[in-house]
């Protein structure tokens, strides 16, 4: 699970200006982290399917929140993808 620390660290790293915490950089951010989590965790749990419908709306909602960007800002959503690693 995401500690308070890593999700404070998070928030810092991707914010737009101070006291942000909802611009769709930070959104994606903790959106990936727990996708990388319940992914780990699937490898040692692979009959959970709850928790598999859950990881499925997290990819919707960071795929939802990616097209906001790109529609919005295509050079904050490029610098994004390159600072999370998606998109090989």
């Amino acid at each position: 699970m995401m500690t308070k620390e890593k999700k404070i660290q998070l928030v810092q790293d991707f914010k737009q200006k101070e006291g942000d915490t909802g611009s769709p950089e930070v959104q994606v951010a903790l959106v990936t982290e727990r996708i990388k989590y319940l992914t780990e965790h699937f490898k040692s749990h692979p009959k959970d399917h709850a928790s598999r419908r859950g990881l499925l709306k997290l990819v919707g909602q960071r795929r939802r929140l990616l097209d906001f960007l790109k529609k919005n800002n295509v050079s904050r959503y490029a610098a994004l993808l390159d600072r999370l690693g998606l998109r090989k």
